[in-house]
């Protein structure tokens, strides 16, 4: 058993591909449907009672599928183990087949009792197992399926541990749309393959702590299998990022340029620069408007800071800035102004890789091109901009969105958010890294000097941003620890970025 303490299988899949290595799992490796369901009920059960120690009373809610057969199996093993068990079938069980008809016999075989869902009484229960849906949600989820989430739900908030098996019921495996209303968890048990949906969108908030079961299943079964996306690991961090040369000089590292900070805005641009210094790069220049230069350059004399207004040889002097620059991170501060237009314009004029951010997007979503050689780095709101669509519509299904957004603009695209998802040429990486502590103003500017720090120590642009990402999140989970979520600052995050940055084995 893992847990989200633990290496979690890189790979992450939908439901119809986790279907699908059940199937060749039976098929090709001689397991039994009956094998796998009890492997997956004695899982389940090893990790409530680890969460759980203390027999009580239990209440499982089980659908008529083979999700609610897990529950029925791990009903039998907790009524065995001195539990005062109930099960209850909000659809009836008249449509079980196969597996999991044979499973609720084993359970009334037992001397179980099923009791009806309008009778059950689970005010006092000390846990909930929700098995109703599983892993083939697809649509809202209506009628006694809506009412059990709903009653599983009022349970938890009286007090009771609430256990869902494989995903929590209402959530969609491969999205983490939450679809109408989902199960909150306090621990979640997936088996064979991690789904996508636990780990993105609404999935973390659902979850809860999140335990893996690979049942069994030998490396052989994930061969050549598809997958939507892979979770970024600390192994690959260490690759990405390994020790500098005794040698190494500011030369070797890059020089960074971060063109922002409108009049008002320049805290924006300063935390991107700040955080590019931090985050390795050997030189890191600003340019940003006057009355932010001076006062910029005296609080972190290590940045070089250039103010430029609208004179007539403001295109000169930048250019020469650019050309000087190993890559642009363009956005954070640019503001709504001609001054950010003429920013924004060469910036993309230039040949240099670009990170792009903030209202450096906003003004690509008017005027979009593609450019290619470049990052960006939106928000869910920023995305649906830059593809015309809603927001709701960005929440829905946020793989095809990063997916979209890099084939539309030719790009290595940052898809910010929990379980932030990163789309490169290649494949889609998923960060399950990260807190809600991290929901303030400036952490975006942050990240984007991470990311452009990486471009300037001459990792691909799609090595910055899986890992700059990756690790702007490890700081936010640092700072969390030390001081807990509420009150977490974007300068906090820059000042823990070195620990991160340089990892050690683990």
């Amino acid at each position: 058993m893992h847990d989200t303490n633990d290496y979690l299988p890189p790979r992450l899949y939908d439901g119809a591909q986790v279907g699908a290595l059940d199937a060749r799992f039976a098929a090709e490796f001689g397991v039994s449907g009956r094998s796998l369901m009890e492997r997956a009920a004695r899982a389940a059960y090893d990790e409530l009672v680890a969460r759980w120690p203390m027999p009580g009373r239990l209440v499982a809610f089980c659908g008529p599928g083979n999700n609610g057969g897990d529950g029925a199996l791990i009903a039998v093993l907790a009524q065995a183990n001195g539990w005062d068990v109930r099960l209850v079938a909000p659809a009836g069980l008249d449509e079980a087949e196969g597996e999991a008809a044979r499973a609720f016999e084993a359970y009334r075989g037992a001397g179980g009792r099923v009791v009806a869902f309008e009778d059950a009484a689970i005010e006092g229960a000390d846990l909930i197992i929700d098995a109703l849906l599983g892993t083939g949600v697809n649509r809202d989820v209506e009628g006694a399926m809506a009412q059990a989430i709903a009653r599983i739900n009022e349970a938890g908030t009286d007090g009771a541990g609430i256990l869902s098996v494989d995903i929590p019921s209402g959530l969609d495996a491969g999205t983490g749309q939450r679809r109408g209303d989902a199960v909150q968890a306090d621990t979640t048990v997936t088996f064979i393959g991690v789904k996508l949906g636990l780990l993105t969108g609404d999935g973390p908030v659902h979850c809860g702590a999140l335990a893996f079961d690979d049942l069994g299943a030998p490396d052989a079964l994930y061969v050549d299998q598809p997958y939507r996306a892979r979770r970024i690991a600390h192994r690959d961090l260490r690759r990405a990022l390994p020790a500098r040369a005794k040698s190494a000089h500011k030369g070797n590292n890059g020089h960074g340029l971060c063109l922002g900070g409108d009049r008002g805005m320049g805290g924006a641009i300063r935390l991107c620069a700040e955080a590019g210094l931090r985050a390795g790069a050997g030189l890191v220049s600003v340019v940003c408007h006057p009355d932010h230069a001076g006062a910029m350059a005296q609080a972190r004399p290590e940045l070089m800071c250039l103010g430029l207004s609208d004179e007539a040889d403001m295109a000169d002097r930048l250019d020469a800035q650019i050309a000087a620059a190993s890559v642009i991170a363009v956005g954070p501060g640019l503001g709504q102004n001609v001054w950010g237009d003429r920013l924004f314009e060469q910036a993309l004029a230039s040949s240099k890789p670009l990170v792009v951010d903030a209202d450096a997007l906003n003004r690509l979503a008017v005027d979009p091109v593609q450019r290619g050689h470049w990052i960006l780095t939106p928000h869910p709101r920023e995305a649906a901009r830059l593809l015309g669509v809603q927001t709701a519509d960005i929440l829905a299904d946020r793989v095809a969105a990063v997916r979209d957004l890099a084939d539309r603009y030719k790009a290595v695209v940052v898809l910010k958010g929990a379980g932030s998802l990163v789309a490169t040429p290649d494949e889609i990486w998923l960060c399950a890294e990260g807190n809600p502590g991290m929901a303030v103003g400036g952490m975006g500017d942050v990240l984007t000097g991470v990311i452009t720090a990486l471009v300037a120590q001459n990792l691909t642009l799609s090595d910055a941003a899986v890992f700059g990402t990756y690790t702007h999140a490890l700081a936010g989970d640092a700072i969390a620890a030390r001081a807990g979520e509420r009150g977490m600052l974007p300068s906090d995050l820059v000042t823990a970025l070195p620990s991160q940055l340089n990892p050690v084995r683990r």
